[in-house]
């Protein structure tokens, strides 16, 4: 799952339905969850409250506490693990490089934690972030079950209070929302739902206990990232795997495999000098170098750098030419690369041809990585359901019934992505002195200033946020600059007396404009994916995340900082 990403991280606001359990338990009723005039217990005051408890969460409270402030952290979960700890399906496993998808603030850190593999799977990642817990002793400041269901900033007391939905009542005067841009699951919304007397669940709420599915007929509905995962996994189990598909998506091999032993040693060696590498590279990891303008290569130098990328593996091949995502011609050339392996790899000239991405250029949506994922549809377990061709009418009691037949299931896994930047902020009922909430302003797309705050909601930090890299970076990196952003910030304000931080409209407005002109010659901002926000209305698209390249946002962020924190404004009570 995740692209560079990649599912979020951090705290989820929603549960998962596992056999017939409430699927949001935070079910946001504002009116119920929300402040009342009959709240008198006296608040536990903090000086920060971190929502999650993922990569985010855990670094964010650790840095706050390391600064000298009091610090909660509260989790939905029942451990920590943001993202890794709810998406545990089989199969699940980051698709951004384990040497660069980890912590590198403490060197030694980084020595003793060695991965299995090229690209770690759920339950090492899990472990990784449970010992990050562990070493520093971060359990002890975070509250878990514990979901926050209101939070309303005081302007006379410049701090949030914060209800949870245990029924305990804080104070704080920063809020710092380590929820992830993909954590809000998506509410699978088919009829007949409630009459399927088998087993439904979601790939981003999966059970603890162990879920057996071999011997079992299991459909699976979605084939984004989650969902190229979980296929490639269950087919080798299931008695029989029904995929039903929308859009056939791009999915390139992984080429995962053992951890390199030496090249661990070599950067555990200076973990300072590989870190301040990844603030030099455009996502945050690194990948082959791009083969340079499509055109000016000819056609043997254009067809070795395709297999150069397609053997080095996941989210390269978004850039093996460096105008493939600007120059239509360029992208068709790797995008036509792509459909000839998968012709290659399927055996069935009917299935393969399903298969095939045609509805939209590479890298306009985010693409699959998986080893094996095309490959299995050449098991005789393994039925492929088109469903524009063969469109699902409902769910019955004994499974799925389409236009053409009907699909005997014992269980169905929903593999149907997230509701992207803004689910969990609504989920979270955060409100300020006028009861606005932070996505009242996103009617025509998500926006904050650097994708760390939004306007007229003071002290609230949104890590990873709309307009920063986030999903299109290496997420736990990006979230540790933002944390450590967020710090010096507050550590600015205690230096010059300051309560409060909030951003303008306008310096919001500034940036928005320019995260548009940067995303203006992309393909991908006019083609429907969730990180395009689409106004009918005028028929205009807004970009959301940062398409500058991570390293490009440092140096715009580091010059707001240099600035003054130019485009903030602070205040005291006093």
């Amino acid at each position: 799952m995740v692209d560079m990403q990649y599912s979020g991280n951090g705290w989820h606001q929603s549960h998962g339905p596992i056999d017939g359990e409430s699927f949001d338990r935070s079910g946001t009723d504002r009116k119920k969850n929300g402040m009342t005039d009959n709240d008198v217990t006296a608040p536990v005051r903090f000086d920060a409250i971190v929502v999650g408890a993922g990569m985010g969460g855990l670094y964010a409270i650790k840095r706050l506490r390391d600064q000298g402030l009091s610090v909660l952290g509260l989790e939905g979960g029942t451990d920590v693990g943001g993202v890794w700890y709810h998406n545990s399906y089989p199969g699940a496993r980051v698709d951004v490089e384990s040497i660069a998808y980890s912590y590198h603030f403490d060197p030694e850190l980084y020595r003793e934690w060695v991965w299995k593999e090229r690209y770690a799977a759920q339950p090492d990642l899990l472990a990784y972030l449970q010992h990050v817990a562990d070493r520093y002793d971060l359990r002890r400041d975070i509250h878990f079950s514990t979901w926050m269901s209101a939070a309303h900033w005081n302007p006379d007391t410049h701090r949030y209070t914060v209800r949870t939905d245990t029924g305990e009542l804080f104070e704080s005067r920063f809020l710092i929302m380590a929820t992830g841009q993909l954590s809000k699951a998506r509410k699978p919304d088919f009829a007949g739902l409630d009459d399927f007397t088998g087993r439904w669940l979601l790939t981003s709420h999966w059970p603890k206990e162990e879920v057996d599915l071999r011997g079992k007929r299991v459909g699976v509905i979605g084939t984004g990232s989650s969902g190229v995962q979980v296929i490639t996994q269950v087919s080798q189990v299931a008695a029989h795997l029904t995929v039903f598909q929308r859009t056939a998506n791009y999915v390139i091999p992984a080429q995962n495999g053992p951890m390199d032993l030496e090249l661990h040693s070599s950067i555990a060696s200076d973990v300072p000098a590989y870190w301040d590498l990844l603030q030099t590279l455009p996502g945050g990891a690194k990948f082959l170098d791009d083969a340079g303008p499509a055109g000016l290569l000819s056609p043997e130098e254009q067809q070795s750098a395709l297999e150069a990328h397609w053997a080095w593996g996941g989210h390269g091949m978004n850039r093996v030419f460096s105008d493939q995502n600007t120059d239509p011609a360029a992208n068709e050339l790797v995008s036509e690369f792509v459909r000839s392996k998968v012709r290659q790899l399927v055996k069935d000239p009917e299935t393969a041809e399903k298969l095939v991405p045609t509805a939209y250029p590479i890298g306009t949506r985010r693409i699959g990585v998986g080893d094996g994922f095309y490959e299995a549809f050449n098991r005789d377990n393994v039925t492929l359901v088109d469903v524009n061709d063969e469109r699902i009418e409902r769910i019955t009691a004994t499974g799925v019934q389409t236009s053409k037949g009907h699909h005997d299931l014992d269980v169905i896994i929903f593999a149907l992505g997230f509701d992207a930047f803004s689910g969990a902020l609504d989920s979270a009922d955060i409100t300020n002195e006028s009861g606005q909430h932070p996505t009242d302003n996103w009617k025509r797309g998500a926006r904050a200033y650097l994708g760390l705050m939004t306007a007229g909601f003071p002290n609230m930090f949104l890590l990873t946020g709309p307009g920063s890299p986030a999903v299109l970076s290496n997420m736990i990196v990006s979230n540790v600059q933002h944390a450590d952003y967020v710090a010096e910030m507050i550590a600015f304000m205690d230096e010059n007396g300051y309560d409060s931080v909030d951003t303008t409209a306008e310096a919001e407005e500034r940036w928005l404009a320019h995260v548009a002109e940067l995303s203006e010659k992309l393909i991908r901002r006019k083609v429907p994916n969730y990180m395009a926000h689409y106004n009918a209305d005028d028929d205009s698209y807004v970009f959301i995340p940062y398409p500058g390249g991570y390293n490009n946002y440092l140096q715009r962020v580091f010059a707001v900082r240099d600035a003054g924190y130019e485009g903030f404004v602070f205040s005291s009570t006093d």
